[in-house]
């Protein structure tokens, strides 16, 4: 086969470290070390890619609207529109590594290394901010009934209700950087 008939793939700038994420229609979103979320179709070809000027670790989440929900290390945590075009960033205090987590309203929850849950509305804007010890890399996860469990490496395990309220935590022997599965 000629080169020239094969498909010229994705190539990031940087080292992948985040989980990519699959849309319905096949696309495939991953964030890079060079600071950019790329949107990749199935055929292995760019679609578009969004520049957050700083490495992503955070794996992006889908929204039920084909939202793209990722965190960066700018300390942003962005909402990307389907078409590659921004929809909203929201400011968190230090890096964001964790990879956010969707509840059934909409809220959008994700660690920083500023030591903060955030909860973040459907628009963008703060709802509240859950207090630790220490940096929140581990991912949120949202059970049944709105509890948010996410760990710290102030050594934490953290149930969270839906208000932003601690409901209980558990003590671990070290840091946790590891994301609760529910």
């Amino acid at each position: 086969v000629e080169s020239a008939l094969l498909p010229q793939l994705t190539t990031t700038g940087g080292k992948v470290l985040s989980s990519p994420a699959l849309s319905a229609d096949g696309t495939v979103f991953v964030g890079s070390n060079d600071g950019c979320l790329y949107a990749i179709g199935p055929d292995g070809r760019e679609r578009w890619r969004f520049d957050t000027g700083a490495a992503i670790y955070s794996s992006p989440t889908l929204g039920p609207d084909g939202t793209v929900y990722v965190g960066s290390h700018d300390g942003f945590l962005y909402a990307v529109n389907p078409d590659g075009t921004e929809r909203w960033r929201f400011a968190a205090g230090g890096r964001v590594q964790s990879s956010p987590a969707i509840a059934g309203d909409g809220t959008v929850y994700v660690g920083s290394a500023d030591s903060f849950l955030y909860a973040v509305n459907p628009d963008g804007s703060q709802r509240w901010r859950f207090g630790t010890a220490g940096s929140i890399v581990s991912s949120p996860a949202v059970g049944p009934d709105g509890t948010v469990f996410v760990g710290s490496l102030d050594t934490y395990l953290y149930a969270v209700t839906p208000a932003g309220a601690q409901r209980w935590r558990y003590k671990t022997d070290g840091g946790i950087e590891s994301s609760p599965a529910v």
